[in-house]
């Protein structure tokens, strides 16, 4: 069952979802660009996501979308414009610190510690909430066995949540395809995020997993009260999932509004298909 609350159109073709409104929005982008020698590869590129709010950002191949991805992450930074999480503008900032700032994410290609176990790669996502210092851990006095206990568990935690208990032990490579997606967005949330950003998470699956997928994007917003933003060419999953949807092409957004909108957009339809 669709669990997609009323959406509050307010100024700038912006939507809120009710409980959102009157809350300052998790990110803010402002006219965000970037150029590479004489190539502009994203041009005047804004939005505004609500605190629990999940959007979807779309658009053909080689539209900019994993540029903006990475803008949004510190991977990059813009040449013009800025990125405001929570209020903060990420601007000179390293990706870990955007990551401290709220922001977590996927990749469109897994990047997991392929030898490590399932519980090994989650618990690398929450080494900033550690607690113990370098001679502590070196010399595994008791306090690194307790902390080391609490990661264990809630690392646990968030592989119960997402299915994943009975690979624990396993090596993330030996994983099925699938397996490995889900284990990534585990990862992403031990970072304790305010926006989870997903690039093309139902890559690869199938459409059961697909399926699953669109629910647990709904119950990872339910649980934690983060907001969602994805990357995806799946449009059944998007539409299914998402609230808001930017459209991009060549860099640019050329739409913005709730799925039915876009869905029915005739410069979606032409950037999709072309013209005629």
């Amino acid at each position: 069952m669709k669990n997609k609350k009323t959406l509050i159109e307010v100024p700038s073709n912006t939507f809120f979802r009710e409980e959102d409104m009157g809350k300052p929005p998790v990110l803010e982008v402002r006219n965000l660009g970037i150029d590479f020698g004489g190539l502009t590869a994203v041009d005047e590129f804004s939005i505004t996501i609500g605190q629990t709010e999940i959007a979807g950002l779309i658009g053909p191949n080689g539209a900019g979308k994993t540029t903006i991805f990475n803008l949004l992450t510190g991977v990059y930074q813009p040449t013009r414009g800025c990125v405001l999480v929570k209020g903060v503008d990420i601007k000179g900032r390293s990706v870990a610190h955007v990551n401290r700032m709220g922001v977590a994410r996927t990749f469109q290609n897994i990047r997991l510690f392929t030898q490590m176990s399932a519980l090994d790669n989650v618990k690398v996502g929450m080494h900033h909430d550690i607690p113990c210092s370098f001679v502590t851990s070196m010399l595994h006095l008791p306090r690194f066995y307790k902390e080391e206990k609490k990661a264990d568990e809630k690392a646990m935690e968030l592989l119960r949540f997402m299915g994943l208990e009975k690979v624990a032990d396993m090596p993330a490579g030996s994983l099925p395809y699938g397996i490995q997606r889900r284990l990534e967005i585990v990862r992403a949330l031990a970072t304790n995020p305010s926006i989870l950003l997903l690039d093309e998470p139902a890559a690869g699956m199938n459409p059961s997993e697909t399926a699953e997928l669109m629910e647990q994007i709904r119950r990872i917003r339910d649980t934690f009260h983060i907001a969602v933003l994805l990357i995806e060419h799946d449009m059944n999953l998007v539409m299914g999932v998402c609230e808001t949807i930017a459209v991009v092409n060549y860099g640019k957004i050329i739409a913005k509004g709730t799925p039915e909108q876009i869905q029915n957009n005739p410069d979606v339809i032409e950037a999709y298909l072309g013209k005629g």
